[in-house]
């Protein structure tokens, strides 16, 4: 397991104030090695102790290790990062055993709170050994109800589109926005685009690139072409951190009203207030950072008074409600939906039976647009995983509805025994569309009862569409199937199946069964006689046999 991040674990990070550095004054590289030391040890090897010292700020097995280094008195004027990067969320090991990591949103906490000021005041330069560290592409878009929600509030149709391409580009947060709003006005940040060479890759390339003279560029707070050249065809991207003039300016210091921690909760949930009262498009494109601060409040900080206060002034806000939950309902995106409306309960706006209520109108409103797919029959299986079932009204499908699996399947998810048949006999269509519903509908609502079982091998015994077929054999194996009797039928199919996918997906199903089931010395001749010829699914065959002949 990781270790957590303490409350202190990047108390020093990202300040901006600090006394200039000396002319000819050792420079400070700081090392945060979370995954392969190959990038730190090219830098340290091509740089003249004399005139580069290296801190590594990482302390294995200690979680405040950023902290410590502000204590310390530690002052960076280069900072390697060496860790995988998911895209958003964290910096980490490719090792098991790792117990270090990088928050992103700590980075972003201290750079937003000014916490220690020093560690990293003075950087000139930061290095990021990570794929998608710099990468461009958009994390969040605003769709099609963005712009609904500015036409309502009173905007032209044109002054809506404009606003909402201008908030779509100011809450896209690439991973190269992060991470210029982290690093505020540091002159050169490096990074990679897409892939990333990693490891002993990244290492030999920076020792070439050092041998041709990179060294000198190092701390010098200028881009080096050389450096981009040296990682041709590897994607290395460059930038700089924001400044105060950047157009983005404004958005870095409405995110850093929910990360700094010098403002009192109180004062955050005031913040969140003005944004309830402000443009629902804007609150829509802020919902991640809205719901995780209010998460953030557990059942004892509610009761401080302060916050108890902040929260029933938002609570008794009907204007405000009455906006979001207009918003709400107009939502494209089914799941966004359900999550304004688990917002909308957790401010005090929905009792449990209203909010019941609202998903009721939801999902009659996609069954009545013919809207529901696979996705959204997963939400609905899904709803109530964490909940008391939602036990809403029982609703009536009309002929042309009930002629599409997914509306029955929505059905199913709410408890209706004879949708629940329909969908399993799903599983065994020959159309595609119906049969991934069907999995869907399984991976939330499984086959637990053993008639079920048998009554759907006996009916994939009958398919005559073989692709059909071998995909039901494969959907069957993710069941788990226990049932010595389904196992038999799946073992006389076996001699008779005249597709090789057919063969592969049975063995693949008695593969992971009990191998009391597996006895039949007929099965044993059919697999050796009736095995398929090509190389595709000798090998799940093969070990099938060493499991039947296995002592």
């Amino acid at each position: 397991m990781r270790m957590s991040a303490s409350p202190f674990v990047l108390a020093a990070l990202f300040a901006v104030v600090g006394a200039p550095q000396a002319s000819g004054e050792q420079k400070t590289v700081c090392t945060i090695t979370v995954n392969s030391p190959d990038e730190k040890e090219a830098f340290r090897r091509a740089l003249p102790p004399d005139k580069y010292r290296f801190v590594e700020l990482v302390e294995r097995g200690r979680a405040d290790w950023l902290a410590s280094a502000c204590r310390a008195g530690v002052r960076c004027d280069v900072l390697i990062i060496s860790g995988h990067y998911d895209g958003g969320h964290e910096f980490f090991s490719d090792r098991t055993d790792a117990q270090e990591f990088l928050p992103v949103d700590e980075m972003e906490r201290v750079a937003c709170s000014d916490s220690c000021p020093g560690l990293f005041s003075r950087l000139k330069e930061v290095y990021l050994f990570g794929c998608n560290t710099l990468n461009p592409e958009a994390r969040r878009s605003a769709s099609a109800e963005i712009e609904r929600s500015l036409v309502r509030s009173g905007h032209s149709r044109a002054d809506a589109q404009r606003l909402a391409r201008l908030l779509a580009e100011r809450h896209a947060e690439s991973a190269r926005d992060r991470m210029q709003q982290i690093f505020e006005d540091v002159p050169a940040i490096y990074g990679f685009s897409s892939v990333a060479p990693v490891g002993p890759v990244a290492g030999s390339i920076l020792s070439r690139y050092f041998q041709g003279g990179g060294a000198r560029d190092v701390g010098s707070g200028r881009s080096s072409g050389r450096l981009q050249s040296a990682f041709t065809g590897h994607s290395l991207a460059v930038t700089r951190g924001m400044s105060e003039t950047d157009p983005r300016a404004a958005h870095r210091r409405d995110i850093c009203q929910f990360a700094d921690d010098r403002l009192s909760p109180a004062q955050k949930l005031g913040f969140v207030h003005r944004l309830l009262d402000g443009e629902m498009a804007e609150v829509r494109l802020f919902l991640d950072r809205l719901e995780s601060h209010l998460a953030s409040l557990d059942a004892t900080a509610r009761q401080e008074p302060s916050i108890a206060r902040a929260l029933d002034e938002i609570e008794r806000d009907r204007a405000a409600r009455e906006r979001y939950l207009a918003f709400a309902r107009d939502a494209d995106q089914p799941a966004v939906r359900v999550r304004m409306l688990d917002f909308a309960q957790a401010l005090g706006w929905l009792t449990e039976d209203e909010r019941r209520a609202e998903l009721g109108r939801m999902i009659a409103d996609d069954i009545g647009r013919n809207a529901v797919d696979a996705a959204e029959v997963g939400l609905v299986c899904s709803l109530d995983s964490e909940r008391e079932p939602l036990a809403l009204q029982p609703m009536e499908l009309s002929t042309a509805q009930a002629g599409r699996l997914a509306n029955v399947a929505v059905l199913a998810c709410l408890g209706n025994a004879d949708a629940r048949a329909r969908v399993l006999a799903g599983l065994t269509s020959s159309n595609d569309g119906d049969a991934e519903i069907a999995l869907v509908y399984l991976q939330h609502r499984p086959i637990g009862n053993v008639d079920e079982v048998r009554a759907l091998t006996a009916e994939i015994a009958r398919m005559t569409n073989r692709k059909a077929q071998a995909r039901a054999v494969e959907a069957l194996g993710r069941l788990a199937v226990s049932d010595r009797a389904s196992l038999e039928a799946l073992v006389r199919m076996f001699p008779t199946a005249d597709s090789p996918a057919v063969q592969v997906a049975i063995a693949g199903v008695l593969l992971r069964a009990d191998r009391a089931a597996l006895a039949d010395p007929e099965l044993r001749q059919a697999l050796i006689e009736r095995r398929p010829r090509s190389a595709n699914g000798t090998d799940i065959i093969d070990a099938l046999l060493r499991r039947i002949d296995a002592p």
